[in-house]
């Protein structure tokens, strides 16, 4: 952990994707985890996936480095194929924290990658700045988001937070029923369990409710580095009219920032100009909290044994149009 701590000092993009806890999460649900900082170069959290269609390496968030020095990518990437190779993957996929521009992408395709048939992470998102007041913030929300935070307080909506292992099955049970309403595939109890288990005190439920005690909204965050992310979200039916999700959503930021933490990533929202993507009835509510709207480099492959590449290219495509991602 002495180690992560100072890989977050030199790369402040680093997320809790990169962090020793999302590996050990990934250990706990049987998953290989591979972790290099390449001579101090730069540092990988690798997942082994064990997918039908074909084997592969993932780095969610990463590799962490200087993306600018053409000597230590050459030899970042070097061992990171060599390791690739050595597990038998069909291909290696990444998704860096990296903004999404031509400088960026040349970067990617000059280092062999091409662009992955679906995402990886939240490559469309919303971050707010926590370094901010909490008037600066307030302020600079869109006005109806503003309207629903202090119609919120009025109605009495609180919101409490925990990790228990209850609070955990509540949220899965929850977020089951959210997902027959709005057609998402939810997080297996087996997941979130791993989750609790390995992230200790940085992975919260929050819940908002009602002033007779009726859960209205659910959050699931997690912390890491200097970030804290919006990572899963539930609601009941009466979110459709109390403004649960506005009043979880500000108590979350007002934590984090006295938590000490320099951003809030939001976690999801459509790309421009896509009405029927999956999150696209997220994104009104995520963009109206002063955030900044933000798009990395989309996930990217380095393919390692074409043949197989082509049959889970295929396979992918289909899938992600049939989701709406």
């Amino acid at each position: 952990m002495n180690k992560w701590n100072e890989v977050v000092k030199k790369y402040t993009e680093a997320n809790f994707l990169q962090s020793p806890d999302f590996g050990k999460m990934n250990e706990i649900l049987g998953d290989k985890v591979i972790c290099d900082d390449f001579d101090g170069r730069g540092w990988a959290l690798m997942i082994v996936r064990d997918a039908k269609r074909g084997r592969y390496l993932e780095i969610s968030c990463g590799p962490l480095a200087d993306w600018n020095n053409k000597d230590d990518l050459k030899i970042i990437f070097k061992k990171i194929t060599e390791i690739g190779r050595k597990e038998k993957c069909v291909f290696i996929r990444i998704r860096p924290q990296l903004l999404k521009n031509a400088s960026n992408l040349k970067i990617l395709s000059n280092l062999g990658f091409k662009k992955a048939p679906m995402h990886l992470a939240a490559e469309h998102t919303v971050i707010l700045d926590l370094t901010k007041t909490e008037e600066q913030l307030l302020a600079g929300m869109r006005r109806q988001t503003r309207y629903e935070v202090r119609r919120a307080e009025k109605l009495g909506i609180k919101v409490v937070s925990s990790n228990t292992e209850a609070d955990f099955k509540e949220f899965h049970n929850i977020q089951a029923e959210t997902a027959k309403r709005q057609g998402f595939i939810p997080p297996s109890l087996k997941t979130l369990m791993a989750e609790k288990e390995a992230f200790g005190d940085d992975i919260k439920i929050y819940k908002a409710l009602t002033q007779e005690g009726e859960p209205i909204a659910y959050g699931l965050i997690i912390k890491g580095g200097e970030e804290g992310d919006y990572y899963e979200a539930a609601s009941t039916i009466l979110n459709r009219k109390l403004p649960g999700a506005y009043a979880l959503l500000w108590q979350v930021t007002k934590d984090l920032k006295k938590a000490g933490c320099l951003r809030f990533n939001l976690w999801g929202i459509a790309p421009a100009g896509q009405p029927n993507h999956r999150y696209a009835g997220v994104t009104t509510f995520k963009t109206g909290f002063s955030g900044e709207i933000t798009e990395f480099v989309p996930a990217h492959d380095l393919v390692l044994s074409k043949m197989r590449y082509a049959a889970d290219f295929a396979f992918e495509t289909l899938r992600k149009k049939k989701r709406h991602l």
